[in-house]
């Protein structure tokens, strides 16, 4: 059975930055496209980011990109979002994702099989 935990949520000032983490247990990393989702109070989750299995390929939501950055360590078994600059409009519960296959755009939360449970960010204006 495959696990996702999120951890690194928190609250930050504006401008400010934090590194979200998914630890990935059950499969070896490499097994999985992994993304990220976020969903704001009375909004519908979306797409904030991806990585391929390989680390080649990446993609972000317009709204975050050049702003964060997806990575994957296969050693650790867990990914990551480094989030600079933040903005209060990126307060949001985020949500790490896996899935077996590589899609572009990645972005369809209804393809990804595995989810964690959530880390809360908060950033005040």
């Amino acid at each position: 059975q495959v696990q996702l935990v999120e951890s690194g949520g928190g609250l930050v000032q504006a401008g400010g930055s934090l590194r979200l983490s998914c630890a990935v247990s059950g499969r070896a990393l490499s097994t999985y496209v992994m993304g990220w989702f976020r969903q704001a109070p009375g909004k519908e989750r979306e797409f904030v980011s991806a990585i391929s299995r390989s680390g080649t390929y990446m993609w972000y939501a317009d709204s975050v990109k050049g702003r964060f950055t997806i990575s994957r360590d296969g050693a650790k078994n867990t990914v990551y979002l480094r989030m600079n600059s933040l903005k209060p409009e990126d307060t949001a519960l985020y949500y790490c994702a896996a899935r077996r296959d590589w899609a572009d755009p990645p972005n369809r939360g209804s393809e990804y099989d595995y989810w964690g449970q959530g880390t809360q960010v908060t950033v005040s204006s």
